[in-house]
């Protein structure tokens, strides 16, 4: 395996689902060993070292507290365009997005919408609050597979 994307879902059901079959661990080990990743919305709460409201259950690997539903439930879903790194600005879909409130040594932010920040990077670790794929903009998809 070359990389791994995390995507958007139900964050608490994935967790849960990694654990009882037994791949959390080996998961954990793959990113920490090196393994590029992308976690989209629900993926990037589960990479997160902190999940500070809800319930979640996380990976650990990427030094962020994230806030699960941060904008509010579906019907604070929303469109938006921001800067991506130096990549300039592309499309945002959030669907009951999350957003990072803590970043750790190392992290690099990559984006932010009113002041929240939407994206960030982690050694070979990217994750959206967003849904990229939902647009045909391919920038983010570009990043991650530039991390190989």
């Amino acid at each position: 395996m070359d990389g791994l994307i995390i995507p958007g879902g139900e964050s608490t059901v994935m967790g849960k689902l990694l654990a009882d079959m037994g791949m959390a661990d080996t998961v954990r080990h793959m990113i920490v060993g090196g393994l590029p990743v992308f976690g989209t919305c629900a993926g990037m709460i589960l990479l997160a070292e902190k999940i500070d409201n809800g319930p979640g259950r996380s990976r650990s690997t990427f030094p962020a507290t994230v806030k699960r539903n941060a904008f509010g439930r579906q019907l604070g879903s929303f469109s938006a365009v921001s800067a991506f790194g130096d990549q300039g600005d592309i499309p945002m879909e959030s669907i009951r997005a999350p957003i990072i409130t803590e970043v750790g040594k190392g992290v690099r932010v990559l984006s932010e919408i009113d002041g929240k920040i939407v994206a960030a990077r982690y050694n070979c670790q990217l994750v959206t609050a967003f849904h990229p794929e939902l647009t045909s903009d391919d920038t983010v998809h570009r990043c991650f597979i530039g991390m190989f």
